[in-house]
């Protein structure tokens, strides 16, 4: 995987706490993926399979889940999913 700038997005970007920011993740497999604390401030999340992900913590904040599949995946309590494109 690549973020929108074209870096290698090594093993270790998927990790608690990971800086994943602008990230180009478009149709990536992330089931059980553990993004606790995660910044995906604007990533590109669109049509990616997150079935069972962690995402407590995680920044969301202008990131795009279109088409995304989120069965099963964690959130904070009061977070609306809605919110986001």
């Amino acid at each position: 995987m690549r973020d929108r700038n074209g870096r290698f997005l090594g093993r270790g970007a998927l990790k608690p706490g990971a800086d994943l920011k602008g990230a180009d993740l478009k149709g990536a497999d992330l089931r059980n993926a553990c993004l606790i604390g995660a910044n995906l401030i604007g990533a590109n999340l669109s049509g990616a399979t997150l079935i069972g992900a962690n995402l407590i913590g995680a920044t969301l904040i202008g990131a795009n889940l279109s088409g995304a599949t989120l069965i099963g995946a964690t959130v904070d309590d009061g977070v609306s999913l809605f919110e986001l494109v």
